[in-house]
């Protein structure tokens, strides 16, 4: 195995822990291990998958990394009273779409990157063509796993609509394309304020919009502002909450459990992306494992470009409050003692002091 692969980017390693939360650390490392456990498992194919897609399937899926999205859903089915087990099909499928979108995101035509978790991106490490193959098959492979493995099929059925809406058009893809066009405009310099327009005849019925574009004064800010979250709510937010709804859902949590855990990853999944983009500005290639300061030079509309780096740490914090608030009253349904609850108001902190 590369060397490079050494690098390590979990969701307790780049946190300062107290003993307070010890228990939270070995827990949320126990959800990682049985991932990885269960994604080593079931990513392994017949003789009638070429050996070399298979491989780059695996170098991609199983890479060290955070496994933030299974572990939220892991969370959400023991809150819900469920066994994480029966949570493992959506780990698997969620793992399989996120490595799948960061493969495409790393390809010339995208963002051209070289590294990813600290090792060479799909393309540089096969080629092209079988990196745009591997992630074509684990989206497929996503759904066949959502279909087969959940043996309730009202269940399976549900999970694949939810994972389809949140990575398509109007999800994760969509997202994903506005923010490649934003950059293609802003080079081109047409077409940038088409853009605004669509983003705040959407916000006009998007609640979550105020976190973010009562910030800026002016007007012209304020549709940057609204494209900005149009962006985000789709490209990152989606598939976050989307993890937090499908480990409810495995285990047949009801439509209240299902919809605070929903309001609680919308503000979890802005403050992600917020992090993101603050890390993109001020990390390092080092402690990233991948290539920094890549947004500014693609034009991208992030927050930092548009707020600043101080005014940006100011949204990071509020996200956070939010999605605490959204915890508070949460536990009325869920028991606030227990590791699982606790260890989503730990992964809040987590979003916002995350070095990696």
């Amino acid at each position: 195995m590369n060397s490079d692969m050494n690098h390590q980017a979990d969701l307790t390693s780049d946190m300062n822990l107290s003993t307070s939360s010890s228990g939270i650390s070995t827990y949320l490392a126990e959800l990682k291990r049985e991932t990885d456990a269960h994604l080593d498992s079931r990513l392994n194919f017949s003789g009638d998958c070429p050996l070399r897609l298979a491989n780059a399937m695996r170098y991609s899926v199983l890479a060290p990394g955070k496994r933030l999205r299974p572990t939220l859903a892991l969370i959400a089915a023991e809150l819900c009273g469920g066994r994480r087990a029966d949570a493992y099909p959506v780990c698997v499928a969620l793992e399989s779409v996120h490595s799948y979108s960061l493969i495409h995101d790393d390809l010339p035509s995208m963002d051209n990157d070289d590294l990813r978790r600290g090792a060479p991106t799909c393309h540089r490490r096969f080629d092209e063509a079988t990196a745009i193959l591997a992630g074509d098959a684990l989206q497929a492979f996503a759904f066949e796993v959502l279909a087969t493995d959940i043996k309730d099929p009202l269940i399976s059925a549900k999970c694949v609509g939810i994972l389809a809406q949140a990575i398509g058009p109007q999800g994760m893809v969509g997202g994903q394309a506005d923010d490649v066009v934003w950059a293609s405009t802003i080079k081109n310099g047409t077409g940038a304020y088409d853009m605004i327009g669509e983003a705040i005849a959407v916000s006009t019925s998007d609640e979550l919009s105020d976190s973010l574009t009562d910030v800026p004064e002016e007007p012209r800010r304020a549709g940057f502002a609204a494209l900005l979250h149009k962006i985000h709510r789709r490209k990152t937010g989606a598939l976050i909450v989307a993890a937090l709804k499908l480990g409810a859902l495995s285990v047949g949590g009801d439509d209240e459990r299902v919809s605070v855990l929903e309001e609680f990853g919308q503000y979890l999944g802005q403050a992600f992306q917020i992090s993101d983009d603050l890390l993109d500005e001020r990390g390092s290639e080092a402690s990233m494992g991948k290539r920094v300061h890549k947004d500014v030079e693609a034009g991208k509309l992030t927050y930092p470009s548009l707020y600043g780096v101080d005014t940006s740490v100011e949204l990071l914090d509020r996200c956070a409050e939010r999605s605490k608030d959204v915890l508070s009253r949460a536990s009325a349904f869920f028991d606030s003692d227990s590791l699982a609850f606790q260890a989503l108001r730990y992964l809040v902190d987590y979003v916002v002091e995350r070095k990696q």
